[in-house]
């Protein structure tokens, strides 16, 4: 995984949108008389009962007794970094109708809008650090418009700001009603420890319940959600209830699932399809510092990365939050830790990973082996977390001479490794997550060449993850190989594929999944993984590294692996309807990119 990246102009972004901002300042006017029949709809808009009614994005929201305009209290509200501190209420509203928006603020840049309109959203912004000031827009809802979200900011990096006596004046919108009981439910993917399922969507319905023998289990904002946590081989019985602020509906009709039976490292409670990315922890690129609690939910395991040695050779892994000189928005150590158990609290897995394109790991010692295994288990006790990824790229892992056979290796980083890894494994128990993140070198080259060869002379780290990965196999979460900065590798169908389409995907993933001989050796076959083992790997953007593949062409590799269509010219050796998911180098990169990347997953998969 690369440090590096394409660094973004903010000046120049930043002068842009000033300059926007300030046309848009022009247009802030004095508020129209409400009509006699308008009422104000906003919930506790004078901040009298806290944050009642009011949603602020990553609690960056609190109230105050001073400064105040009337009443008792205001609302105060801190931007930091990448984050401009919004809060926002949603309002029920009527079709064709015309509403008044309006609030007093104090602050650097403060601004009003509102959205959902069905019509031209809208907002309004002023500069007004010391003293109270109205600012007001309208707007006119959409034929079909029943909701809008009314919401204050501020400005990234700019000190607190202020909002008190925020009102909405129109008609109201009709009373909300209990949605109808949900129908169609059925399970769409099982593994030893998982069920997804899915149901028709209710009109009028802003969430849902899922229930397993009659006990609230979770939550979906959508019609579809994944039970994890359960036990393999095993029947349950689920059902679905539909909410929205008027309540909840009764529970739909029950239907039962059962568990697959159990099989080593994938039953770790991760979702019937996973998403993966690396979150810059330690340090700061082009993409910009992404703090913990701002990571979304659609990641299901967030890799910290990297834990890198002290030496190359010592074994002795360290971790540490990026230094505030290179990433003025990290969090606290205590924020840190915080937001991980947030993130575990609502299912998802962090993990360190190790390696990574700096952290050169060579365990060639039993006295490197065990500083490896000490100091891994410090960091993860330290943070909380679920599991160790293995990212050692460069020239981590090699074959000595003479180590030829995958199945009984003998050069010591690979024995060291394999031991280090087991000791962890028996450490911490069944619900260790162990992921790894080779580069297509180490994996799938082997299928032509494996170390330095029967006579010497080729590159000695070829095919070398293959004995790692075979040996931790029954311990191995997942193996999610970056199908990036790759050069053209041969598949099963003996052809080259290069990388950035949906070719090279299908070929790499399906080399994993049915097995090849190694170095072409028919009679040391490399068997292949669980389908729920592997993730596909691929960068979040152009600027994350060599070979992005645009989102139709990672929907085509999916559709060729999971249902056998849009294959091109190569034919997979099974239908690989049990595929987890995809990994993605990174978090950052895909935040800077709009979440293109995670999007494309949520909306591939329907959650």
């Amino acid at each position: 995984m690369e440090r590096t990246g394409t660094v973004v102009r903010f000046s120049r972004l930043l002068a842009a949108c000033s300059a926007g901002l300030l046309a848009a300042g022009a247009l802030v006017a004095s508020a129209p008389a409400a009509g006699a029949a308008d009422v104000d709809l906003v919930r506790n808009g004078g901040f009298e009962a806290g944050l009642d009614g009011w949603n602020c994005a990553n609690s960056s929201g609190a109230t105050v007794t001073a400064p105040k305009r009337t009443g008792a209290s205001a609302l105060k509200a801190t931007p930091a970094g990448s984050d401009h501190a919004k809060c926002s209420q949603t309002i029920t509203v009527k079709p064709n109708s015309t509403y008044t928006l309006s609030a007093w603020v104090q602050g650097s840049y403060v601004y009003l809008g509102a959205s959902g309109t069905g019509t031209t959203d809208v907002s309004t912004w002023t500069q007004s650090p010391d003293v109270w000031k109205q600012l007001t827009t309208t707007f006119t809802t959409g034929p079909s418009t029943t909701s809008v979200s009314v919401y204050t900011h501020g400005w990234y990096g700019t000190p607190d700001y202020y909002v008190d006596d925020l009102s909405l004046f129109g008609p109201g919108g009709e009373p909300v009603v209990i949605p109808a009981v949900p129908g169609g439910l059925k399970t769409t993917a099982l593994t030893s420890t998982s069920v997804a399922l899915s149901w028709n969507a209710v009109s009028g319905a802003s969430g849902y319940h899922v229930y397993r023998g009659g006990t609230k289990v979770a939550t979906a904002t959508g019609p579809s959600a994944t039970a994890t946590g359960l036990t393999p081989s095993t029947a349950y019985s689920f059902q679905v209830t539909a909410t929205n602020a008027a309540g909840e509906s009764a529970k739909s009709a029950a239907v039962t699932a059962t568990t697959t039976e159990g099989g080593g490292g994938g039953d770790t409670g991760l979702p019937a399809r996973a998403l993966v990315g690396y979150l810059h922890s330690s340090f700061a690129n082009g993409s910009g510092y992404t703090r913990m609690a701002d990571v979304p939910d659609s990641w299901d395991v967030i890799n910290l990365a990297f834990g890198e040695p002290t030496s190359v050779t010592s074994g002795d892994i360290r971790f540490s939050l990026c230094p505030v000189a290179e990433c003025p928005n990290v969090e606290s150590e205590a924020e840190f830790k915080a937001a991980i158990k947030a993130k575990q609290a609502a299912g998802k897995k962090v993990l360190i990973s190790i390696g990574g394109q700096n952290g050169q790991v060579q365990l060639g010692s039993t006295a490197a082996r065990d500083a490896f295994v000490t100091s891994v288990s410090k960091i993860i006790d330290t943070y909380g977390l679920d599991g160790l990824d293995i990212d050692f790229e460069g020239h981590s892992l090699s074959l000595n001479t003479g180590d030829t056979d995958f199945r009984n290796p003998t050069s010591p980083v690979i024995v060291n490794l394999i031991s280090a890894v087991k000791s962890l494994k028996a450490k911490y128990g069944s619900d260790f997550v162990l992921t790894m993140a080779p580069e297509t070198f180490f994996v799938q080259l082997g299928y032509q060449f494996y170390g330095s060869g029967p006579w010497g002379g080729q590159d000695p780290r070829a095919g070398a993850y293959l004995p790692v990965i075979h040996a931790l196999r029954d311990d191995l979460t997942l193996l999610h190989v970056q199908d990036y900065n790759s050069g053209p590798i041969m598949g099963l169908d003996n052809q080259y594929h290069t990388m950035g389409g949906a070719d090279f995907h299908i070929a790499m993933t399906d080399m994993l999944l049915a097995g090849f001989p190694v170095a072409g050796d028919t009679t040391k076959v490399f068997p292949g993984l669980r389908p729920d083992q592997v993730a596909i790997g691929l960068p979040a953007s152009t600027q994350a590294g060599n070979g992005h593949t645009t989102p139709a062409e990672v929907n085509k590799a999916l559709n060729c692996l999971i249902k056998k269509t849009d294959c091109g010219s190569y034919q997979t050796h099974g239908t690989w309807s049990g595929l987890r998911g995809l990994m993605t180098w990174s978090i950052n990169w895909d935040r800077f990119n709009n979440w293109e990347f995670s999007k494309n997953f949520d909306a591939y998969f329907g959650n």
